[in-house]
């Protein structure tokens, strides 16, 4: 049988337009910005996401980082969910390379951060504290969309107290499609925003900041100094160009995959939290290790995580998803 990976949606693979579209890359040195199809790409997202300009990065975990570096100066603070990917999955980075701190917050269970707990967070002006400087949202969080009057709310505090406002929106379409809504009605609110091309979206490398022009020269040398800075990097630029501008749509496919996987597991017996986007949680506790191999002999790859996550993309397709429910059913009556 073939592999089902539900583990993430970053195992998705190129679509044969996409290598069509890689093979035929125009290619320069993009240190010296001289790769066209970097160029083109970086353009076309900071206009799609209403930016002044944009910057191509191998990964999320950089883009991320570049922008808290270009945000915060050393010393300085960043309020941040307990669950977000800039605090806790992208290994300490911006403490440990560039001296910010991190004040986390817990989330609250629709992902978002509550607006009243950030600005007690915001430390008084004064030389005892370090000086928070900005606020991370990301969206979605764990498969939840932000709504658009939260994200308005976001804005109007950090203007009103002087902090700048970033996005991780590694999975800002499967927000944009589940609101139904252009992707820039969701960044207007931001003064940064990363894009991951390498999830949903199906490019096989790369992220993209997007910043005003100031923010985008710095992260420009933020990225040469750790290691960021690509040559003929035209030809996953083109990948990432090209998944934006054809692979956006069918993202609704993946959402449609998830819900109903999860009313399916539902109607198993399993505890699944509301799914929105492309993500089903599932509380499986201690089964937790014996479902990832029951569904390994199946040909069904899924992590060993006590709160599974289960995640649809374009390499899961309807047929799969009733394999993958006929499986937990087997599984449920083992």
């Amino acid at each position: 049988m073939a592999l089902i990976d539900l583990r993430s949606d970053t195992v998705t693979q190129p679509t044969p337009g996409m290598r069509e579209a890689m093979m035929a890359a125009e290619l320069g040195d993009d240190v010296y910005a001289e790769d066209p199809s970097v160029n083109r790409l970086e353009a076309w997202l900071a206009d799609e996401l209403g930016f002044d300009a944009a910057l191509f990065v191998p990964s999320g975990t950089m883009s991320n980082l570049l922008a808290l570096m270009a945000h915060c100066e050393r010393g300085e603070e960043y309020i941040v969910g307990q669950q977000a990917h800039t605090y806790k999955y992208e290994g300490g980075g911006a403490a440990v390379l560039g001296s910010i701190q991190p004040q986390p917050l817990d989330n609250e269970a629709d992902g978002s951060l509550d607006l009243a707990r950030v600005e007690a967070a915001i430390k008084p002006d004064d030389f005892h504290f370090a000086r928070t400087r900005l606020l991370a949202l990301e969206n979605t969080m764990q498969g939840k969309v932000l709504p658009l009057d939260y994200l308005a709310a976001a804005r109007e505090l950090t203007q009103r107290r002087g902090l700048n406002l970033h996005l991780d929106g590694a999975r800002l379409y499967n927000a944009a499609i589940r609101l139904g809504v252009p992707a820039r009605e969701i960044t207007r609110y931001f003064d940064s925003a990363s894009v991951c091309l390498s999830k949903g979206l199906g490019a096989p490398v790369g992220s993209v900041l997007c910043g005003s022009s100031a923010l985008i020269a710095r992260a420009r040398r933020l990225r040469k100094m750790v290691g960021g800075g690509m040559r003929q990097a035209g030809v996953l630029a083109a990948a990432g160009l090209y998944a934006l501008q054809h692979q956006v749509a069918r993202l609704a496919e993946d959402h449609a995959n998830a819900a109903r996987l999860g009313e399916a597991l539902a109607g198993l017996g399993y505890a699944v939290e509301p799914v929105q986007t492309n993500m089903v949680y599932v509380q499986l506790g201690e089964r937790a290790a014996r479902l990832k191999a029951f569904m390994a002999e199946r040909a069904i790859a899924v992590s060993a995580a006590p709160r599974l996550r289960l995640v649809t993309h374009l390499g899961v397709s309807p047929v799969d998803i009733e394999r993958v429910i006929a499986a937990f059913a087997a599984f449920r009556d083992h």
